[in-house]
């Protein structure tokens, strides 16, 4: 999975069966650090309610032809989620499941 940001949508002239009704976003792929990675691209927007703004999280290539009803829509890009919250691990300090001792 990877992370992105959508900037903008699509609106098809025609589409094939399997895409009627799926909106298609303009997203930004982004690093950990939400820096732009790499150039924008257009994903089928799996869960219907994905905007303008928001951070969501993708699947490429045959999974994305996966998230789709019927399965093997033809896809590149799907979005599967959309991020409520984002907290990457440092890499100097320890992760907090990993700080956790057993209970005595």
């Amino acid at each position: 999975m990877h992370l992105a940001r959508v900037i903008g949508t699509l609106v098809p002239c025609t589409v094939t069966e399997g895409l009627a009704g799926v909106p298609l976003l303009w997203v930004q792929p982004l690093d950990a650090a939400l820096a732009p990675a790499g150039r924008p691209l257009v994903c089928a927007d799996g869960t219907r309610m994905a905007g303008r703004g928001e951070l969501i999280y993708f699947v490429a290539s045959r999974e994305a032809a996966l998230t789709l009803e019927p399965s093997f829509v033809p896809v590149d890009h799907a979005v599967v989620g959309i991020v409520d919250s984002y907290a990457p691990d440092d890499a100097d300090a320890p992760s907090p499941r990993r700080s956790r001792g057993r209970k005595a």
